[in-house]
Order: C-alpha cells, then structure tokens, then sequence
C-alpha cells in the first residue's frame, strides 16, 4: 500500500509533466511548503536557474510577521516576489502548484502575485 508521502510525490510529478506540457517556454514560479515557511521562486527551466526567490524568513519580512505559516505569511511573500519580478522585467510565469491543494496558503500566495503584477 502507498502512503502519503509517495502519493504526494506523485501527485507532484504529474502536475509538473502538466506544466511541461503547456508551458510554451515560460518561466515557473514554484512554491513549497513547509509546516513553519513558505517559499517560492521563479525558475528558467531552460537554463537551469533559479531568477527571484521570496520567503518567510527573508529579513524583510520576517519582522512584520506573526508567523511564517499562515495565510498572512504566503501573502506578503506573493507580493514580494511579484515586486522582486517585475524589477527584473518578468511578467508572464505558470504557477507550480507542487503537490499541494490550491487553497489556503497556496492560493493566497498565487492571489497576492497576481495581484503584484504577474500573470498567470
């Protein structure tokens, strides 16, 4: 029997084949969670790099934060890499889910770059 950790792994292999699929060459912006952060980073996939990364424990924001895992958290990172971003003159990504629900933090990091100025 499968348990959750190789269902996760699964389950994240096939959004990224997804991603792969109908990405059309655009930059990835990829998010993980952990149980006290939450990071994410915009990637050339191309090349092999990694273009802006944001998290919780940036000293920029970790002050002005309760936690690093809450929904107010994952919404100061979105707008901070959407800042991050759009000063290296990137617009257009395709969000990278991982293995997680889009809900909760996950989304409201996705909502908060949208709102920041990325497209997705």
């Amino acid at each position: 029997m499968l348990n959750s950790k190789s269902l996760f792994l699964r389950r994240k292999q096939r959004v990224r084949n997804r991603l792969r699929a109908v990405s059309g060459g655009r930059l990835r912006l990829s998010v993980f969670r952990s149980s006290k952060h939450i990071y994410a980073q915009v990637i050339d996939d191309a090349k092999g790099e990694t273009l802006v990364a944001a998290s919780s424990i940036d000293k920029t924001l970790k002050d002005g934060l309760k936690t690093g895992a809450d929904i107010a958290a994952a919404v100061a990172v979105g707008k901070l890499l959407a800042t991050r971003a759009s000063e290296k003159g990137i617009t257009t990504v395709v969000f990278d889910r991982g293995g997680y629900l889009f809900h909760g933090r996950v989304k409201a990091l996705a909502d908060a770059a949208r709102e920041g100025g990325l497209t997705f």
